[in-house]
């Protein structure tokens, strides 16, 4: 028997372009990469594998496999992408992405400085062999980039071929959109809404807290990155309505007496 609620925001479906969540997989065995599927895969449009994890990874091909054969985008995290730009690797880069059937990649820039126009380079020349999100920010909390700037960059990299720029926040989500304590810069946030389209935008957003800024913000359709692969199912009930922190979100609040 199926839930009959009524007042529940449309979320876009499957695949889709906006409202996208991004998992983050940190060294998810095969057992748990297969029941983390078997449970969210409804939920889940991107799986990255955090940073430089792919390296480390036992039996990799296969937990690539597993995500493809559920209809993820899979793509490395932009650490690794760095890892072999600092070592003027990067054909070695896109060979192993080819070798894996890896077509996301991601470019960023958030551990070692590139020359934006550089950055932007690479955008171009990795869109000729698969789907390019592009990083955002610094994972430096020191470094601090005006609103500004960040709209700069953000615009720059989309015409440069980006599907999608990445708010930076790092797995921890206490650099770049948020303040160490992981409060969001909300002037910044709302700054970049009014110049780039929030549907090019995917925003880290590992903490609760942060997630229900976004859903507030912008709505149920947010794209959302950095999820701990077990909080899947909460952000999505959360994501309708169907959690305190979002019960009267979308609650019509006319009611008969």
């Amino acid at each position: 028997m199926k839930f009959n609620l009524t007042q529940l925001p449309e979320r876009n479906q499957q695949p889709r372009t906006a409202g996208l969540t991004m998992v983050m997989d940190k060294g998810l065995s095969l057992d748990e990469a297969k029941n983390f599927m078997d449970v969210s895969q409804p939920h889940v449009d991107i799986v990255k594998l955090g940073f430089g994890t792919a390296v480390v990874t036992p039996r990799l091909e296969e937990k690539i496999a597993l995500y493809k054969s559920h209809g993820m985008a899979v793509y490395f995290g932009g650490t690794l992408f760095e890892a072999y730009l600092v070592r003027n690797q990067i054909q070695d880069y896109i060979d192993t992405c080819k070798s894996f059937g890896i077509d996301y990649m991601e470019v960023s820039d958030g551990s070692i400085e590139i020359p934006h126009a550089e950055k932007c380079g690479y955008i171009e020349k990795l869109t000729q062999h698969g789907t390019v999100l592009s990083e955002v920010g610094s994972k430096d909390a020191t470094h601090i980039i005006p609103p500004y700037k960040w709209i700069e960059l953000m615009r720059a990299e989309l015409e440069a071929g980006s599907s999608y720029v990445i708010a930076e926040a790092r797995e921890a989500g206490n650099v770049g959109i948020y303040r160490g304590s992981g409060e969001v810069r909300e002037g910044l946030v709302q700054e970049i809404l009014t110049q780039i389209p929030a549907e090019k935008i995917l925003w880290e957003a590992p903490q609760k807290a942060q997630q229900l800024y976004f859903l507030e913000l912008i709505g149920c359709n947010v794209n959302l990155g950095n999820i701990p692969p077990n909080e899947v199912i909460a952000l999505e009930a959360m994501r309708i309505g169907l959690r305190g922190d979002t019960f009267d979100l979308y609650l019509n609040k006319k009611t008969s007496a």
